[in-house]
């Protein structure tokens, strides 16, 4: 039996002694988060928190929502530097990347060459010639390193971990952090060395959680002690807490964010899963254009509103008493007040509007009904700071 299956699952804790955890890593604000009682998911051999014991996960969604939340996430970044390394990402990725500037962000989303997905994350351009790739979990290197093959560009992993300040204060607080104040012209996916503490960090303006919000990225180098020790006490006047991927889970389902492996995998194109968009057909070659070029453009994928329970992930969804797709994600949206999910369907044979009955958390079918994602906030603009949204929590 597979883990997730809705009734169980199997996390990672830490335990005294030595013994076999190899091809595993601890971030490095483990120390941090040990004595509030982590649960760890494996995320690209990364320990990645999904729960606290200290904090209930409605608890870390209202600090999201409300304040500013910590979360040290398991995405790896790997770094392609050399004159040849916009070549092979080009090659690499849906989306015309040569577009990116130095400084700035780009969403990667990758493919075989029968258009399925292999995986996607945030593509930072530092130089001409150097970018880091912070991908979702996948095996990308392998995939990478076979392409480039023959090309002048190094791939390499830099030991780079990425954290995530998100929430209505989060700007606050990187102003707070800076030794400068604010960075100029940090704009939704910018990117900036900013001097906190006397150390130099590189941030960006992204997140996982459509909040107003930057990720901070830890290298080797730093002095990790004292990067925390100041980011806290720049953090706590304004609310910052650590909290967990289940927490941040809700909100990403709110936001139409997608989780590869789960909500799109090697069996899906990114049409079949909404993200068309960052595919750019008129490019020059890329790996998966011919399949992509012949495929359906249309979405199987659709948000799941249901009013009387949790879709559970893995669940059939039915129609008539026939099996139609599949639950991809599921949770209880304390803001919206019901259960909300994603479905992906077998066949585009649904739309916007239809009711079907989706399996939830206690093993039953619900009827629910297909919607547009995000369920809220349909043009982003609260993590561009063009909204103010700031919900209050009910007593």
């Amino acid at each position: 039996m597979r883990s997730s299956d809705g009734k169980t699952r199997d996390l990672v804790t830490t335990q005294d002694g030595a013994g076999w955890d190899y091809s595993q890593t601890r971030h490095p604000y483990h120390f941090i988060e040990r004595p509030k009682g982590p649960h760890y998911c494996l995320y690209n051999r990364r320990h990645m928190a999904v729960c606290f014991d200290d904090h209930s996960t409605e608890d870390g969604y209202w600090r999201l929502r409300t304040k500013a939340a910590v979360l040290h996430t398991g995405e790896l970044p790997l770094q392609f530097e050399g004159p040849d390394a916009e070549a092979l990402l080009d090659k690499l990725f849906t989306k015309d990347i040569t577009r990116v500037k130095p400084m700035r962000c780009g969403y990667g989303l990758a493919c075989y060459e029968d258009g399925g997905l292999i995986t996607d994350g945030i593509l930072l351009r530092l130089s001409e010639d150097k970018f880091w790739y912070a991908q979702a979990d996948g095996d990308f290197y392998s995939w990478a390193r076979a392409h480039g093959a023959g090309m002048d560009v190094r791939i390499s992993d830099p030991d780079v971990f990425v954290s995530q300040v998100q929430g209505p204060n989060a700007l606050k607080i990187l102003e707070a952090a800076s030794d400068i104040g604010l960075p100029e012209k940090f704009t939704y996916f910018a990117v900036a060395r900013v001097p906190m503490g006397g150390q130099e960090v590189i941030v960006t303006r992204t997140g996982y959680t459509n909040e107003l919000g930057w990720e901070f990225y830890t290298e080797p180098h730093h002095d990790v002690d004292a990067l925390w020790a100041h980011l806290t006490a720049a953090g706590a006047p304004h609310g910052m807490e650590i909290f967990g991927l289940d927490a941040m889970n809700i909100r990403r389902i709110e936001a139409g964010i997608l989780n590869a492996g789960s909500d799109f995998n090697e069996t899906t194109t990114p049409f079949d899963v909404g993200l068309g968009r960052f595919v750019d057909d008129d490019k020059g070659d890329f790996i998966g254009k011919v399949a992509l070029n012949g495929s359906p453009k249309e979405s199987r994928l659709f948000g799941l509103k249901c009013e009387g329970a949790e879709p559970v992930i893995a669940g059939p969804i039915v129609d008539q008493g026939q099996r139609v797709g599949t639950v991809t994600a599921g949770a209880i949206s304390p803001f919206l007040g019901y259960g909300i999910g994603y479905g992906l369907f077998d066949g585009h044979t649904h739309a916007v509007g239809d009711q079907v009955s989706v399996t939830c958390r206690d093993g039953q079918l619900y009827p629910a009904m297909l919607v547009d994602i995000p369920f809220y906030d349909q043009a982003a603009e609260i993590p561009r700071g063009k909204r103010v949204d700031i919900p209050t929590r009910p007593a």
